[in-house]
């Protein structure tokens, strides 16, 4: 048999394995599903880099979850925010721990989902995310975060008065204003100011002034028109009052001003004139404050002066107990106790002056002061009176040497503008 050269041989040898070797090759190369390059990466997008190591592509898509996962003390006001990149969202549940979900919406491309309510606090909440990628794979992700835990919360209470709760789709007098009492002293009154908001059809100028650390008032600089809409918010929920206090919960009313009803009681002369809507409609003769001291079971100075200034309506009622006891004067052999039911009461201070019925002296109506404080008025315009005054109506005492203080009365109205104005926080 003819052999070929052994130079031949050699070279069809190294053919060979040059051929094995490229047919090693191309059994080893990716097929269609192989990992894609990244433009100007120079390697497959996913794998690992490494002399001869070849990784495995990562699935495109994913869902972007805020809060992050495990994150802590997040505030109750902030949203759940799922946001697709190289996907679509198809559904988003947000829950506690009890399995109690909380509201949320899509946009219209299902690229991006929200939370619509807020979050409670002190609870931990699991995010799951699912849809489909831009390779029609399902993907799904999970992230679980802890919202804040205050130290210590607050309410506040919209108040007619001290006594009285602002009654929603209520009507008041021209002197109505609105109360917030909190049931925590306040640390920072200018956050939990921030908070509230008094809107007016039509607009009124007005302010807030505190009262002490839990109650702030906001009234209009002159008396309401009659007809005026009132909406009070406090919209305190998930807002930090200062040294870790919180708002537990919002609130809100809206009320509106009726007539204007204003009653002027003159000490010096024993007179009350009755104005509605600026009309005088009522001239009634009334025994008011005798005047006078005398000291209580603590040594305490008691005078029996009506105290002078605007008076608000707080509320009343057909019968009311009265005694100098609830002021201090309890010995009964002095001239001055008195316990006794009273008849068609009207109060107007929380220290206890009140319009009411005094068939005992009326010979005193219209001549002599002789009550302890009250305004005392005959059966017939007593009647008047108890049917047509309410809350938020004004009584304006005159001429007498004691000024009503500004926690007396609801309104501050004995206070001048200026003077109300730098009640405020803010």
């Amino acid at each position: 048999m003819h052999k070929p050269p052994r130079r031949s041989y050699t070279r069809l040898a190294g053919l060979a394995a040059v051929a094995l070797a490229l047919v090693a090759v191309a059994g080893c190369a990716p097929d269609n599903t192989a990992a894609w390059r990244s433009p100007g990466s120079g390697m497959p997008s996913g794998e690992a880099g490494g002399a001869g190591g070849v990784g495995v592509k990562k699935a495109p898509g994913e869902f972007k979850i805020t809060p992050a996962a495990d994150t802590t003390d997040v505030s109750v006001l902030d949203p759940v925010n799922v946001t697709a990149k190289d996907a679509t969202l198809e559904t988003v549940t947000v829950a506690n721990a009890d399995g109690k979900q909380v509201s949320g919406e899509f946009d219209a491309a299902h690229k991006t989902w929200h939370t619509t309510e807020y979050l409670g606090y002190g609870k931990q909440y699991k995010v799951t995310a699912d849809g489909t990628n831009s390779a029609h794979q399902h993907i799904e992700q999970v992230a679980s975060f802890t919202t804040l835990k205050p130290p210590n919360m607050t309410q506040p209470y919209l108040q007619a008065s001290a006594s009285h709760l602002l009654q929603d789709g209520g009507t008041y007098g021209v002197g109505q204003p609105v109360i917030v009492h909190w049931d925590e002293p306040i640390p920072d009154k200018a956050a939990a100011q921030r908070t509230l908001q008094v809107t007016t059809s039509p607009e009124v100028e007005g302010a807030w002034h505190w009262n002490g650390n839990q109650e702030v008032q906001w009234r209009p600089k002159e008396y309401w028109k009659s007809g005026t809409q009132v909406t009070v918010k406090a919209t305190v929920y998930g807002k930090d009052l200062g040294n870790g206090l919180y708002g537990q919960s919002d609130v809100s009313a809206s009320f509106k001003i009726g007539q204007s009803k204003i009653a002027i009681a003159d000490s010096a002369s024993k007179i009350m004139k009755v104005y509605v809507d600026g009309e005088l409609v009522k001239t009634i003769p009334v025994s008011m404050g005798m005047g006078g001291e005398t000291k209580g079971a603590n040594g305490q100075t008691i005078d029996f002066w009506t105290r002078s200034g605007p008076h608000v309506v707080i509320g009343k009622a057909p019968v009311t107990h009265m005694s100098s006891a609830s002021y201090g004067l309890t010995d009964k052999s002095s001239k001055f106790y008195y316990d006794e039911d009273i008849k068609k009461t009207v109060q107007i201070s929380y220290s206890g002056e009140y319009l009411h019925l005094a068939d005992w002296n009326i010979w005193a109506h219209g001549h002599t002061n002789t009550s302890h404080g009250c305004i005392n008025i005959g059966p017939a315009n007593i009647d008047w009176i108890y049917n047509n005054f309410g809350p938020g109506d004004v009584v304006d005492v005159r001429n007498t040497p004691k000024q009503l203080q500004l926690w007396d009365s609801p309104g501050g109205w004995n206070m001048s503008w200026d003077d109300w104005v730098k009640g405020s926080a803010l």
